[in-house]
């Protein structure tokens, strides 16, 4: 499979088809996934900030495996802890947007901790551009809490790491906890 440009909606279908879910909300989310790709809807954001109104998104998610945390950018626009991360171009291949954005929003290039999305999520936005829903691949990044991010200042307030353990739930993607928990069995 390429990862420059998307040949074909069968690539997304079965990038999205081999996540192993995690538990009943991951696979719930992938069926929901998979039936939007098959339906023929446009999967790309063509107008800022929700046109169509369910478009792909990848997070980079970075992982200090060693000191189990997970690195979170606090977001001007949502108002939430993420990982940096953001929406798929018309034919861009989803991991090609994830490296993309690595480099855009932080700065760095990273190691991918495996080469597909980890992870899936089907989300509702919340904050200023609340009102559409992102389908999210997870691509996990490798790091030390030692690398230095020059990230984004007019995306982000700040960038920090976490511990798997306390993670700021009260202010972050409500999937953030169930993804931690799966990268922890899995790892």
């Amino acid at each position: 499979m390429s990862y420059q440009v998307v040949k074909d909606l069968q690539e997304i279908d079965d990038l999205v088809g081999n996540i192993s879910p995690y538990d009943s909300l991951e696979k719930e989310h992938r069926e929901n996934a998979l039936r939007w790709i098959r339906s023929g809807a446009e999967l790309y954001r063509r107008v800022k900030p929700a046109t169509p109104p369910k478009h792909l998104v990848s997070y980079c998610t970075i992982v200090d495996p060693k000191k189990q945390s997970v690195l979170l950018v606090d977001h001007h626009k949502s108002g939430l802890w993420l990982p940096a991360g953001g929406h798929v171009d018309p034919d861009e291949h989803p991991k090609k947007t994830a490296f993309r954005e690595l480099e855009e929003e932080l700065g760095v290039s990273l190691p991918l901790l495996q080469e597909t999305p980890a992870f899936i999520t089907v989300t509702e936005t919340v904050g200023p551009t609340a009102g559409h829903t992102d389908v999210t691949l997870w691509y996990v990044f490798v790091a030390d809490q030692n690398v230095k991010f020059t990230y984004d200042q007019t995306e982000f307030n700040k960038v920090e790491w976490f511990s798997m353990d306390r993670l700021p739930l009260e202010r972050t993607d409500p999937n953030l906890s169930r993804f931690c928990r799966k990268l922890r069995i899995h790892e």
